[in-house]
């Protein structure tokens, strides 16, 4: 049994540096076995004294004994951590807060993976987490402190796929998505043990028995909770978001994902003509990296404040539109020789303007107001023509102006002619079964055959690969169920003012400028995850929740079928 005068240094009262390691490493001074509260004999913190008493101390026995010349600190770790454990020193002073009906300081942890061993990140981040703990428990706060284990997403579902072989969606449907989620179930804790070595090597306080895993029911449950309360306020809705994609992982990743793993490549650049449809003589001229995404193009973007030129060219006469800064692009230092400017204009009066497309495989969106020339301050004479060809399937920018020029809308399932593995649909025939970063030479082949290629070299950049797979990122519209901050931003910004920040200028700008820009929010699509209990009507293009019964509860946690 532990006095209370321990557990104002082991807990709830605010303690010094000295103090707190009487508590910790030298019990006996403070009479622990007999529970004593009398603090008369202690030595002043403050008296030169104190610290010759301190030098005296050997922990156990209650015996003042001579410090040995040779000290095994880590040793001493390891008796301080044992001593701990003995006295349930968290779990005691956890109950005596709750006795006294101390206020609560809430903590939530962020959970890590069991799947692999921590690192120095984890190591970091969790002893920053035991000092404001600690803090707020030495300042009369209750704080619980539980462990929580991430079970669910792509680290455990790629090494099961790496152990069974499993190259594609296919063969996990073939598998059986109970089959495959029982496989990760298996490993998701594999090196929980190793986990609760480290961090209580690190003397963090935190309780690792009774801990949470996301796959618990209880926890799932809640999930679905907080998705009837969106669902509720009607902000949920189904609709698409261009993001990272792993071709060999086959699912999105987030930003901090697809910006672990950059390489320097060479890709193809072109630049590709496109008619006016009203002056079939003037072509306007857009330069592109990804060829592949020629054939879902569906207009073309310019900056309307930038100035334009309409040239002839030296060689073939023929008639082309770009930006006046961009000239270099097209002929190099030979700007003179190579063309000779007809007239200048600004962006602006190019927008509305419309274009034969080199491909029709999305032709019906011409009734949409698509193969028009849209504006946006995003064009820049950075690189290229200062005409960017857009493909809202594939271009998170190409998407956000599409919406806004009405060509494209939120509910659109056709944008994307590129299945789960990175490899066109029958919605472009030629290209089908091809993975798009295989078919650009045959783009390529295909605009020169069509008479549109004005220009084919090559650019060495930085580009973004799967830092799992290896295989390089695309970006791609994937259909999820979302939540609409855009109409609640005002209140995430409020909110965000009336909270304190360490350091302080992440409220004013990281966090901010965060929620300042945030869009909307997609759900995950994985095999193993939360699954939404929501039901979706392809045909009437509405919203039903799913009834609370066992068959449905085993369709969402246990399945991931396409709504």
């Amino acid at each position: 049994m532990v006095g209370n005068g321990a557990f104002q240094r082991l807990g709830a009262g605010t303690v010094s540096p000295v103090s707190l390691l009487r508590s910790c490493a030298f019990p006996s001074l403070l009479k622990l076995r007999g529970g004593c509260e009398d603090d008369s004999d202690e030595v002043d913190d403050d008296d030169e004294h104190g610290a010759s008493a301190l030098a005296g101390l050997k922990v156990g026995g209650g015996v003042l004994q001579d410090v040995p010349e040779r000290i095994d600190f880590a040793q001493m770790e390891e008796t301080i951590l044992d001593y701990w454990d003995e006295i349930g020193a968290l779990e005691q002073s956890e109950a005596q807060a709750r006795a006294e009906n101390r206020k609560p300081w809430v903590f939530f942890d962020g959970p890590p993976f069991a799947t692999g061993m921590p690192h120095y990140g984890h190591i970091l981040a969790g002893t920053i987490k035991d000092v404001v703990t600690r803090f707020w428990s030495q300042n009369g706060r209750l704080v619980e402190r539980k462990w929580g284990w991430d079970c669910h997403g792509l680290p455990v579902e790629y090494e099961i796929e790496q152990a069974l072989g499993i190259k594609s969606r296919d063969d996990v449907l073939a598998m059986g998505i109970p089959a495959f989620n029982a496989e990760c179930r298996r490993v998701v804790m594999r090196y929980a043990g190793e986990w609760k070595q480290v961090v209580r090597r690190l003397a963090r306080w935190i309780n690792m028995d009774k801990d949470y895993k996301t796959m618990d029911t209880s926890y799932m449950e809640s999930v679905w909770w907080t998705c009837k309360e969106l669902f509720d306020k009607k902000l949920v809705y189904r609709g698409f978001k261009v993001m990272p994609y792993s071709t060999g992982c086959m699912t999105a990743l987030s930003n901090f994902e697809a910006n672990l793993n950059y390489k320097d490549v060479s890709d193809p650049a072109i630049v590709v003509r496109f008619p006016l449809t009203d002056e079939a003589d003037v072509a306007l001229l857009v330069w592109t990296t990804t060829p592949w995404t020629i054939p879902s193009n569906l207009a073309v973007c310019v900056n309307a404040d930038a100035e334009y030129v309409q040239v002839r060219d030296t060689k073939s006469s023929a008639l082309f539109v770009l930006m006046k800064d961009r000239l270099s692009q097209l002929y190099g230092k030979q700007v003179d020789e190579g063309c000779s400017i007809i007239k200048v204009f600004e962006g602006a009066e190019l927008v509305g303007r419309q274009y034969t497309p080199p491909f029709d495989y999305f032709k019906d969106y011409a009734g949409q107001g698509a193969f028009r020339v849209v504006a946006d301050s995003y064009v820049s004479s950075d690189s290229g023509t200062g005409l960017v060809h857009m493909a809202p399937g594939f271009g998170e920018d190409d998407l956000r102006v599409c919406l806004r020029e009405g060509i494209v809308s939120k509910h659109d399932r056709d944008l994307c002619a590129v299945d789960a593995e990175g490899r066109f649909t029958s919605k472009v025939p030629p290209l089908q079964g091809i993975k798009v970063k295989e078919s650009d030479k045959v783009v390529i082949g295909m605009l020169k055959d069509l008479g549109c290629l004005q220009q084919h070299g090559n650019i060495v950049h930085s580009y973004p690969f799967c830092y799992r797979s290896e295989t390089p990122l695309i970006y791609k519209a994937v259909p999820s169920w979302f939540v609409n901050v855009e109409s609640i931003k005002s209140r995430l910004l409020a909110h965000n003012t009336q909270t304190t920040w360490v350091p302080a200028f992440v409220k004013e700008k990281r966090f901010h400028n965060w929620l300042a820009n945030a869009s909307m929010w997609p759900h995950p699509q994985r095999p193993i995850s939360h699954n939404l209990p929501i039901s979706y009507n392809l045909s009437k293009h509405n919203l039903s929740k799913l009834h609370n019964s066992s068959a449905h509860h085993q369709l969402c946690t246990n399945s991931c079928a396409v709504l």
